[in-house]
């Protein structure tokens, strides 16, 4: 057989990209969402039921639940993320049959596609959730080979001892498989029994940390996230708010799973100065009409095993209004010890250097890092 008939014979690669990258790019939901409703019959392509790694391209209609999904170009290519300070209380599904509070309730409505959660809290957990609307980015950012490490301050009571933290470090086995934490380091506070941590999983299943914990004859009373990836909690974040990340943070973030930067859309006056408003109205403290219910007080990361001192009942003090533009210092929780400046920037999204090991264990912190967490 000839040369040009052995290429003659070869496959020729497939067309388009498979659907579930398709609507995930778009917003329409992540990769795991779009595959569970083709299974469901929920997806239709052309007007035929969509099966599992069938692939599209422009040309091709594709429908959800009857409705046209619209694909311009400019759709597909916004990025936009934010960050979310999660109470307790809170469910991250968009909807709950018995009509408990959800995490996407406080969150702005974008103009295009619909905000897609990057992993999951249950609801007695709080801190760190993130949300984007590019559904590429959510599914990379959740998936393991990634490898994005979640960083939690736990409380935990019962006796701890150095063959426990051997044993979590090492691997247990739970009922869903083997887990460990890549890290467990002391926090200072706690009392008798209770003993604050902070610890490190590279997986989002579901219960881990508190699983791990279990395992060992402990009960973990409070948990927090801190940390996912690059992305820090700070204190300027009050519990029960959102803040939208900018374009160095989302484009560093995005570097991390491998994406090429994206511009954000184009905000005219008028949507530039509402979107501001709510920013402004997110940063600010809860109000007393407006408080959410939680079993603990919203705390720094770096101090999570302290209780601040009681505040008084009313509507917390609002600061003097900032002219716009200028930039907000950070609120100092009441009943904290003040902060020493660590003389680094102010983003919460750290470009790890390149020998960050992933793993648990970070490289050491250099000079002008954008790091703004202490660590315990």
């Amino acid at each position: 057989m000839s040369e040009k008939d052995l290429q003659e014979a070869q496959p020729l690669p497939p067309s388009g990209e498979k659907l579930q990258k398709v609507l995930a790019r778009i917003g329409v939901g992540s990769r795991r969402d779009v595959e569970a409703w083709i299974s469901q019959g929920r997806i239709k392509v052309n007007g035929v039921d969509a099966s599992l790694g069938q692939r599209v391209d422009l040309h091709d209609a594709i429908s959800v639940d009857g409705r046209l999904i619209k694909r311009e170009e400019a759709a597909e290519t916004v990025r936009r993320v934010i960050m979310y300070n999660k109470p307790d209380g809170e469910i991250c599904t968009r909807d709950d049959p018995e009509g408990r509070p959800t995490v996407f309730d406080r969150l702005p409505r974008p103009k295009e596609g619909r905000w897609i959660n990057i992993g999951r809290l249950d609801i007695n957990t709080t801190g760190l959730l993130m949300f984007t609307t590019d559904g590429e980015l959510a599914n990379r950012l959740m998936h393991p080979s990634y490898e994005m490490d979640r960083e939690y301050a736990v409380r935990v009571r019962g006796e701890v001892d150095e063959d426990m933290i051997a044993r979590l470090k090492a691997g247990v086995v739970l009922e869903d498989g083997p887990a460990r934490f890549t890290d467990i380091q002391e926090a200072p506070g706690g009392e008798g029994f209770n003993h604050w941590y902070h610890c490190v999983v590279m997986e989002g299943r579901n219960r881990e940390v508190r699983r791990l914990w279990e395992s060992q004859g402990l009960v973990v009373s409070r948990l927090k996230r801190v940390r996912f990836g690059p992305v820090f909690l700070n204190s300027d974040l009050p519990m029960g708010r959102w803040r939208e990340m900018s374009q160095q943070e989302v484009d560093i973030l995005a570097a991390e799973v491998g994406l090429t930067p994206v511009a954000m859309p184009a905000l005219n006056h008028k949507s530039k100065d509402k979107l501001e408003r709510l920013q402004r109205k997110s940063t600010r403290p809860l109000g007393r009409g407006e408080r959410v219910r939680t079993l603990r007080p919203a705390q720094d990361a770096a101090t999570a095993g302290e209780r601040p001192a009681r505040q008084p009942r009313g509507e917390a003090e609002r600061p003097a209004r900032q002219p716009r533009g200028e930039e907000r210092p950070a609120r100092q929780p009441r009943g904290e010890a003040p902060r020493k400046d660590s003389g680094r920037g102010s983003s919460t999204v750290a470009e790890r250097p390149s020998d960050m090991n992933k793993r648990g264990k970070p490289a050491p912190k250099r000079p002008g890092s954008t790091r703004n967490k202490p660590r315990p």
